[in-house]
């Protein structure tokens, strides 16, 4: 097991592009950047509290969830534009997690408000031309989000499930059905279900806000193995652009300001 930094504060939403690995710390308002050499800041925005960073198009985007915010941003971290309403004139409450659309676009999470709150996670389509729409509605503090073919699986983190939708050809959403339960796969059934990606090897991995475990299940949401890291949570993770290594976002301090953390490499079968 790596340590790539222990110095991170809230490290989330991670991304590996061109062989660099990009990481959001919302606790410090920046999305960072480790070249397998150093660390720097890519990106930073006061307030911003940003949660994943993902690729739109040639360039990148960065979900804020302290302001309610997504960023587009260039290449070399400049700050290209800031989308704070939708087409219909909603506000982004909460944008958490991000996924591409396999067209140039991306799938991105609104959770909505901590509990105690009204139940309004939603899940937008960012186009490459920043268009942003709803597509999906009434979601349970949405997060994680990624793309399988035709199918998008998005963790309802309040509900410890995680659900999907058949994607439709002109990026709507339809047909959604549960994935699977926490507590049915072996799990708490309090288990928090932060991060989702799906592994070089086809399966699905689940990282877990309320524990340093990353569950893996099969495309049947049949569970195979557990990741453990030597944090309390572990809420995110990317893998390696020759699907060696998986990279752990964790957090050591989760119940207090500016929640320190440590980013993870450890290899694939690990």
């Amino acid at each position: 097991m790596q340590i790539i930094t222990n110095k991170a504060l809230f490290p989330e939403g991670p991304l590996v592009r061109d062989g660099i690995l990009y990481y959001a710390e919302y606790g410090g308002d920046r999305v960072s950047a480790w070249d397998r050499i150093k660390t720097s800041v890519f990106w930073t925005r006061k307030g911003s509290g940003p949660s994943a960073i993902g690729e739109l198009g040639d360039q990148f985007v960065v979900a804020c969830f302290a302001s309610n915010e997504v960023a587009i941003v260039g290449r070399n971290g400049d700050t290209l534009k800031i989308i704070d309403h939708d087409d219909a004139g909603g506000l982004l409450l909460g944008p958490n997690d991000i996924a591409p659309d396999g067209k140039g676009g991306v799938y991105l999470t609104l959770s909505g408000p901590w509990e105690p709150g009204p139940i309004i996670g939603r899940v937008m389509h960012l186009n490459a031309h920043g268009m942003i729409r709803e597509v999906a509605n009434d979601l349970h503090f949405a997060n994680g989000i990624v793309r399988n073919g035709d199918r998008l699986f998005v963790n309802e983190s309040e509900a410890h499930r995680v659900i999907s939708f058949r994607i439709e050809a002109d990026g709507s959403l339809s047909d959604r059905r549960l994935f699977l339960r926490m507590g049915e796969i072996g799990e708490a059934t309090n288990a928090y279900p932060d991060g989702i990606k799906l592994g070089p090897d086809g399966n699905f991995y689940i990282g877990e806000f309320s524990s340093g475990r990353i569950v893996v299940v099969d495309p049947q949401a049949r569970p195979l193995r557990v990741i453990e890291v030597p944090s309390p949570s572990a809420p995110n993770l990317a893998f390696s652009e020759d699907g060696k290594t998986i990279f752990v976002t964790a957090v050591d301090d989760p119940a207090n300001a500016p929640y320190r953390g440590t980013v993870y490499g450890l290899p694939i079968g690990h």
